[in-house]
């Protein structure tokens, strides 16, 4: 058997774990489409890796350990089967024309949770709840409503066992996690960039289990992951803005070193404060490109460590066209070059991120990753609400016309 790139990296710590960034539903479309465009000669190959990752026959002997999600992907996954979600749409409105256009879009998107959270419960069964979560995104639009977001992440969480509330890192999201820990919720914080946002988050959820513990609320099989998003952090156009003002030239390798080091930073303060939330790597991109060879550094770098990859398609496809030039030793631990150190102590959105004490909580809600970075969410509820507003107007119509 060769080994996928997958499976030598979760080779690098006992308690690392894998998960699918996208829906469940359209894994095995991606499947298809990465073994099609394969060379012939390494088509077979590929194909019996894959075929590990998700084990469809056997999900619990899956590498994959659970799934990431949010509002693009899930409109994702409805546009790669039109034909069935529109089906489906229409009986909803059919069965249910009473149903106005925010609550079809929000059954629609629970939905596609739903149908996802079933392709890994057989991990989650065959784990006892350690492994085979999905995360369920709050709508992005409603970061700022604290008790419309528990309301739906109860909803969310009631859909199935193996569901974790994904909720942002905002002023109010860092009350709910601790609100929805209190009550046996699993969370995953996203729209987080920062180190006190992450701190903030598992602060909040080391609260909540106080509570739950105070309320005999069982937590045998609750876990909390907080998500970095790296590459929303070191991309942001407002890290160049800040160093050309500061008369700073910032590198490919400077930029993504920071986000590196802010990760390392996160793991080693959760780790040693004994939290318990454990911390998830994703929007990581590939490069550099070192001595004429490709390298994929934002995963390599924080390899060896107690932590998640989440992995899309656009990780994945990389990572398997890299192979076996990719080598992984565990590094999360080491240090971080002191020019890099020195670059970002003079740029304040790196401070922000860097420093425990770089941002208050009531400044979560306008940092510029953040920002855009809801502004790219609400897009996929946007489309949603396009696509199920037509489906609505459409039976409307016909139903006028009998």
């Amino acid at each position: 058997m060769i080994e996928s790139p997958l499976e030598r990296l979760a080779k690098t710590h006992p308690d690392l774990e894998i998960w699918w960034d996208s829906s469940p539903l359209v894994y095995n479309q991606w499947v298809r489409k990465m073994v099609d465009e394969a060379e012939p000669a390494g088509r077979q190959i590929l194909e019996e890796q894959l075929a590990r990752l998700y084990n469809a026959d056997d999900p619990a002997a899956s590498i994959f350990r659970g799934c990431t999600t949010n509002p693009p992907l899930s409109w994702q996954a409805i546009q790669s089967d039109p034909i069935f979600w529109s089906e489906w749409v229409d009986e909803l409105i059919e069965s249910s024309p009473g149903l106005s256009l925010s609550e079809t879009v929000w059954m629609t998107y629970k939905e596609v949770v739903k149908r996802g959270a079933e392709m890994y419960l057989p991990i989650f069964e065959a784990s006892h709840g350690r492994f085979g979560w999905i995360s369920g995104q709050l709508d992005p639009r409603l970061f700022t409503e604290t008790e419309r977001m528990v309301h739906d992440a109860e909803e969310l969480s009631a859909l199935s066992p193996n569901v974790m509330i994904k909720v942002p890192a905002s002023m109010q999201g860092i009350e709910v996690v601790k609100i929805l820990t209190s009550k046996g919720i699993s969370t995953n914080t996203t729209v987080c960039f920062t180190l006190p946002q992450i701190l903030a988050s598992a602060n909040a959820a080391m609260d909540g289990l106080k509570i739950a513990e105070k309320n005999g609320v069982k937590m045998k099989k609750w876990r909390a992951v907080i998500t970095m998003m790296i590459g929303r952090l070191t991309e942001n156009e407002a890290l160049d803005v800040q160093a050309e003002r500061n008369r700073i030239q910032l590198s490919w390798q400077d930029k993504h070193w920071f986000g590196i080091a802010v990760f390392r930073r996160a793991y080693r303060m959760l780790t040693e404060g004994g939290y318990a939330s454990k911390m998830l790597a994703c929007s990581m991109r590939v490069g550099p490109n070192v001595a004429g060879k490709m390298r994929f550094w934002d995963v390599q770098k924080i390899a060896g460590g107690d932590i998640v990859y989440t992995c899309p398609p656009y990780v994945l496809e990389p990572l398997f066209e890299i192979g076996d030039a990719l080598e992984f030793e565990p590094e999360i631990k080491r240090g971080v070059p002191q020019n890099v150190l020195d670059k970002m102590a003079k740029i304040p959105f790196c401070i922000q991120a860097y420093d425990p004490n770089g941002l208050a909580l009531e400044q979560f809600n306008t940092h510029p990753s953040t920002v855009s970075t809801i502004e790219n969410f609400e897009k996929g509820f946007a489309g949603l609400e396009k696509f199920i507003g037509e489906r609505m107007t459409s039976r409307h119509h016909k139903a006028l016309s009998k």
